[in-house]
């Protein structure tokens, strides 16, 4: 089997201080201090999901992560990045017309599941070939959201545990979502270490 590395919406909103969504967040030291180097020194390329969180969004008053703004931005390195995923809600098979493109009027969102599954098979691969790495933010919202999608077309992900937080950004609030919930039935969560042990 081998790993494919998915980021999710680590972007200036989120992850970065001035940000419409921000909080500070240990996984983004980590990233930029580990992971990031790790993925440069092997020659590894993310698998990207972002987010474009203009309105309208139904059912979610969020106004944000505006295409060619500061926000939208990634804080992956361009030069790490193998494919682009951009959906308009939690969940990665939701999307809409002109999503991504600032100079025009998104539409209202919509689920395609079969879109997105694409872009799995052509991007990361089959379940019986390949796990899924999954980190960014949020545990208890995004994240959980692509591990779900990931789980029910047969895959098995891993989380790598420092790479993930939790919305508050606090330590204790990440541990409450992932030992007093189901998360290890959507994925299985490794420390880095245990996990760059698992793949030598």
């Amino acid at each position: 089997m081998k790993y494919e590395f998915i980021a999710v919406d680590i972007q200036n909103e989120f992850a970065a201080k001035g940000g419409k969504f921000y909080s500070p967040k240990p996984s983004i030291v980590f990233l930029n201090k580990t992971l990031f180097p790790f993925f440069k020194k092997h020659t590894i390329k993310i698998n990207e999901i972002i987010s474009d969180y203009r309105q309208p969004r139904p059912g979610d008053g969020g106004d944000g992560c505006y295409p060619g703004e500061w926000g939208y931005q990634s804080l992956i390195p361009d030069n790490l990045r193998k494919s682009l995923w951009i959906k308009c809600m939690n969940s990665p098979i939701w999307i809409r017309k002109y999503i991504g493109i600032k100079s025009k009027k998104p539409g209202l969102p919509y689920p395609d599941s079969n879109a997105f599954g694409k872009w799995i098979e052509k991007n990361i691969g089959k379940p019986n070939e390949i796990i899924p790495v999954i980190f960014g933010l949020t545990i208890d919202c995004c994240v959980l959201s692509v591990i779900q999608e990931f789980k029910w077309r047969g895959f098995k992900s891993i989380i790598i545990k420092e790479a993930i937080d939790h919305a508050s950004g606090k330590e204790k609030d990440k541990n409450a979502v992932l030992n007093k919930t189901a998360i290890n039935w959507w994925a299985k969560v490794m420390k880095w270490n245990e996990f760059i042990k698992t793949i030598k």
